[in-house]
């Protein structure tokens, strides 16, 4: 990074959009490798389960509009209905396989991305090969992590889930209070999960480079995000929106565009994964950027030897900064 900390905290949305691009175009033949080694499977692997999951949802629908039009007892209804279990079995074995790689994929590009942002701030001499062996020792910090982000996602969901239903069976069903509280409800619900989602995103580059993970991580997150937690919700929907987006058109232009030509359906295939894929490490980029920002805002100093140090490779195992490493003196601007 060309900046010195001090001058990060003055980052907006737009100055974090600027550096992360930067980073990017002058490192350009680093993240290449990034991309084509761990990104590229990523979004192979997130398209893939989007065609695949309405190849065999499609049939689902078909085989169930055959089966409402069979005599029931028949030889032909039997037929059909143990079809549509096996196809129902292969569905959630696919979407359970889908999720496993999708998250190994993810947490080792992010392990990948956020080294190398760290690297290149310390002016370190930074190599794809090096990148690569440190990576498969740091992606299980985030496992623990993201188990944690899991859990705490799950138990939110189910005291949300208590609220509305609350709600649905004390009130009167065709009554505006009702409407009206479901809506205030939905509001708060989307609004913690998206705070949520964004201190789990900053947690995931505190649990590569401090000597934090899981819980311990979520809560330093929590902390370090103060004061720049309008800028990483803005940064959190704008992405996600924008993946959201390229996920329709592949959707509607790939997956159930049998009415276009095969050679349009591809092109709009690839489109959308070259899309899909630089969108995925600029997120990343962006994701380990401001956690340099969130530092600087909060005057922790961070000592560009120390860092450099702890990102070294020492007898094989990866050594994280400590929190007196991390925790140095407050600056004063």
């Amino acid at each position: 990074m060309d900046r010195e900390p001090e001058e990060l905290q003055f980052l907006g949305l737009i100055g974090i959009y600027r550096e992360s691009s930067k980073l990017m175009f002058t490192w350009k033949k680093i993240f290449s490798k990034i991309s084509f080694a761990l990104i590229l499977p990523l979004t192979f692997i997130f398209l893939a389960h989007i065609q695949v999951s309405e190849h065999i949802f499609s049939k689902i629908i078909n085989n169930e509009e055959a089966l409402d039009t069979t005599r029931t007892g028949t030889p032909s209804y039997y037929r059909l209905n143990d079809r549509i279990s096996s196809e129902w079995t292969t569905f959630w074995i696919f979407k359970a396989a889908y999720l496993i790689f999708f998250l190994i994929f993810s947490l080792l590009s992010t392990s990948a991305v956020v080294y190398t942002i760290a690297s290149i701030y310390t002016a370190k001499d930074l190599s794809f090969k090096k990148i690569m062996t440190v990576v498969p020792k740091v992606w299980k910090r985030l496992m623990i992590t993201f188990l944690w982000n899991f859990i705490i996602i799950f138990f939110y969901n189910v005291i949300a889930a208590f609220f509305f239903i609350l709600v649905l069976i004390v009130f009167d069903p065709a009554g505006r209070v009702k409407t009206a509280i479901l809506i205030i409800l939905l509001l708060f619900y989307f609004s913690g999960l998206v705070y949520i989602s964004v201190v789990w995103h900053l947690a995931s580059v505190i649990s590569v480079l401090e000597d934090f993970k899981g819980i311990q991580a979520m809560i330093k997150s929590k902390v370090l995000i103060q004061g720049k937690k309008w800028i990483a919700c803005a940064i959190f929907v704008k992405l996600n929106l924008a993946i959201l987006f390229i996920q329709y058109a592949f959707e509607t232009l790939v997956a159930r565009g049998e009415d276009l030509r095969m050679g349009i359906r591809v092109l709009n295939g690839v489109v959308c994964f070259l899309l899909l894929m630089k969108l995925f490490l600029f997120g990343l980029v962006v994701q380990s950027v401001f956690y340099f920002v969130c530092k600087s805002y909060h005057h922790e100093s961070i000592d560009k030897s120390c860092l450099a140090d702890h990102l070294e490779v020492y007898l094989g195992d990866y050594v994280p900064l400590t929190g007196k490493d991390i925790q140095l003196e407050q600056y004063h601007v």
